[in-house]
C-alpha cells in the first residue's frame, strides 16, 4: 500500500474545495444569491471561462493527492519493515507516467524525433559529420522517420479528434439531457434552443467551449503516447508535463494569497469604518505605511527569510517534496499578509456609509452590541465587495508570481511554476537558433489561465456590482410547437 503524503497546500486545497461547496450549497438556498449567480452566467464569456477554470480545477485536485510507494523488500531487512520511495508522487503524476519515463537528452522541437542540439559522428568515409541524433522516446516507433513522420502526425491528430468529437458529443448529450428534462421538452427540442441561443442562460456558447476543450484534450492525448507534444527542455524532461504541473501551483498561489488577504482586510476594514476615532487612525496608518513600502522588496525580503528558516532546519522535512511544498505555502502567507491594504481601505469606505443608515442607527439605539451589529448588517452587506475583489485578485497573484519567480524569490526551484518556466527559458532565448518552446508553453498556458480568470471576474463584477452591471436582452425560449395550437 503507497503512504499517503499531505502536504501544507493540498491540504489547503481540499479545505478550500468543501468550503466552496459550502458556498455553493448556501447559494441554492439563498433566492438572492442564485440570482446574482444567474447573472454571472447569463454572461457568454463568463459562462465558458468557467469551464476553463474548472477543468484546471480538476488538474490541481489531482495534483493535489500525494503518496508515496512502497520498495520492494530488500534481503535480510525485518519482515515488518516497510521503506518507501523517497520520490512524492500524484494522482497526476500516475497519469502522466508516460512522459515522466520518457526523458531524452537534451533539447526536442514539439513532435521531433530527432535531438536540436547536433553531434559529430564519423561517417563510412571518415569524415566527421554534425547530425540530429534520434530521440530515445519520441518517435522511437517510426522505423522509417523521414518518410513516417508526417502521415503518423496526421493520423495521430486525426484519431484524437475523433476521439475528443466522441467525448464532447457524450458530454454535449448529458447537457441537453438535463436541459430537456428541466425545461419539460424533448431533446431534439432543448438542442433546438441552444443552438438558436435562446433562455437565460447561454448555453451555445458552453457547448462550443466544451467541443473545443473536447477536441484539444484528444489530439494533445493521441500524440503525446508517441511524441514530446510541446518538446523538451535542456535537461530532457518534457515540456507539457511542466506546464500541467504548473496549473496547480498557480491555483495554489492565486487561491490560498487571496484568501490569506481575507482575515485582515475584513476585520481591521469595518472595525475602521464603523468606530471611527482613534481606531479609524490607527488602522489608517497601518496600511498607509505598508502601502508605501515597495510590495516586491518587501515580498522578497519575507522570502528570504523563509528561505533561511528553511535551509538551517533540514531535519523538519522527509523529502524535498515536503520543502518545497512548505515554502510555497508561506509565500501565500506573505502574499496575502503584505496585500490586505487595498481591500481594507475598500471595505472602510463602505462601511463609512452603511454606519449612518437607519436600521443601524436603530440597532444602536435598542442597545444591540458593536459586534452583533457588524457581524448582523454591516457584514453582510459588504460581502459582495469581498467577492468581486477576491476573484479580482486571483488573476493578478498568478502574473505576481511569474514576476517572483522570474526574479528568484518565487517558489522554489525543484516545483514546476510558469514564473520558474520562464525564468529557465531566459538563456534558451538568447541561443541561436532560438529555443523557443518552453517560453511559448509557459506563456501560453499561463495566458490562457489569467484569461479565464479576468473573463470570470468581469462577469462575477457586473453581476454583483449595481454600479457595473450591464444587463443584456436574452431570447425567450420559445414554446413547443403543440403547445402553441
Amino acid at each position: 500500500m503507497p503512504k499517503i503524503v499531505l502536504l501544507w497546500t493540498d491540504a489547503a486545497v481540499w479545505l478550500l474545495v468543501i468550503a466552496l461547496l459550502a458556498y455553493a450549497w448556501v447559494v441554492v438556498r439563498n433566492p438572492n444569491l442564485s440570482a446574482n449567480w444567474r447573472k454571472v452566467f447569463r454572461d457568454a464569456p463568463a459562462l465558458a471561462s468557467s469551464l476553463v477554470l474548472a477543468l484546471c480545477l480538476l488538474v490541481t485536485l489531482a495534483d493535489s493527492v500525494h503518496y508515496r510507494l512502497p520498495l520492494p523488500h530488500a534481503e535480510g531487512a525485518p519482515a515488518g519493515l516497510v521503506a518507501y520511495d523517497t520520490r512524492t508522487r500524484s494522482l497526476l503524476d500516475a497519469g502522466l507516467s508516460r512522459l515522466i519515463d520518457s526523458r531524452e537528452v537534451t533539447y526536442s522541437r514539439p513532435l521531433a524525433y530527432v535531438s536540436f542540439t547536433k553531434e559529430t559522428v564519423t561517417a563510412t568515409d571518415g569524415r566527421a559529420e554534425r547530425v540530429a541524433p534520434r530521440l530515445k522516446h519520441g518517435g522511437v516507433h517510426l522505423t522509417k522517420p523521414e518518410q513516417q513522420w508526417g502521415q503518423d502526425v496526421l493520423l495521430r491528430a486525426g484519431l484524437g479528434l475523433l476521439k475528443g468529437a466522441m467525448l464532447a458529443t457524450i458530454l454535449v448529450g448529458l447537457l441537453l439531457a438535463c436541459l430537456a428534462r428541466s425545461r419539460q421538452s424533448t431533446l431534439g427540442e432543448a438542442l433546438a434552443s441552444v443552438w438558436r441561443n435562446e433562455g437565460e442562460i447561454p448555453w451555445r456558447a458552453a457547448v462550443w467551449t466544451i467541443v473545443v476543450l473536447a477536441l484539444l484534450i484528444g489530439a494533445v492525448i493521441s500524440l503525446m503516447g508517441g511524441y514530446h507534444v510541446l518538446g523538451t527542455d535542456t535537461t530532457g524532461n518534457d515540456v507539457l508535463y511542466q506546464a500541467l504541473k504548473s496549473i496547480r501551483t498557480a491555483f495554489v498561489i492565486g487561491s490560498l494569497a487571496t484568501v490569506a488577504t481575507l482575515p485582515l482586510a475584513v476585520v481591521l476594514g469595518i472595525m475602521a469604518g464603523y468606530f471611527g476615532g482613534w481606531v479609524d487612525e490607527v488602522i489608517q496608518y497601518m496600511y498607509t505605511v505598508l502601502s508605501s513600502v515597495p510590495n516586491v522588496l518587501l515580498i522578497a525580503a519575507c522570502v528570504l527569510m523563509v528561505q533561511v528558516f528553511l535551509d538551517t532546519h533540514p531535519d523538519l522535512f522527509e523529502t524535498a517534496v515536503e520543502r518545497a511544498d512548505l515554502k510555497l505555502f508561506l509565500l501565500c502567507t506573505v502574499l496575502g499578509l503584505t496585500g490586505w491594504a487595498g481591500l481594507c481601505r475598500l471595505l472602510r469606505g463602505e462601511t463609512l456609509k452603511l454606519r449612518e443608515l437607519d436600521y443601524v442607527q436603530a440597532a444602536n439605539a435598542f442597545g444591540v452590541s458593536h459586534t452583533r451589529i457588524m457581524l448582523r448588517h454591516i457584514f453582510p452587506n459588504v460581502a459582495h465587495l469581498m467577492l468581486i475583489v477576491t476573484v479580482l485578485e486571483f488573476s493578478s497573484l498568478i502574473l505576481y508570481e511569474a514576476v517572483l519567480s522570474y526574479v528568484g524569490v518565487g517558489v522554489d526551484p525543484s516545483m514546476n511554476s510558469f514564473g520558474g518556466m520562464i525564468n529557465f527559458a531566459r538563456k534558451e532565448m538568447s541561443r541561436d537558433p532560438v529555443v523557443w518552446w518552453s517560453f511559448a508553453a509557459a506563456f501560453g498556458f499561463m495566458v490562457t489561465v489569467v484569461l479565464a480568470a479576468n473573463l470570470f471576474a468581469d462577469g462575477v463584477r457586473d453581476a454583483f456590482d449595481p454600479r457595473a452591471r450591464s444587463f443584456r436582452p436574452r431570447l425567450a425560449i420559445r414554446p413547443p410547437a403543440s403547445s402553441t395550437r
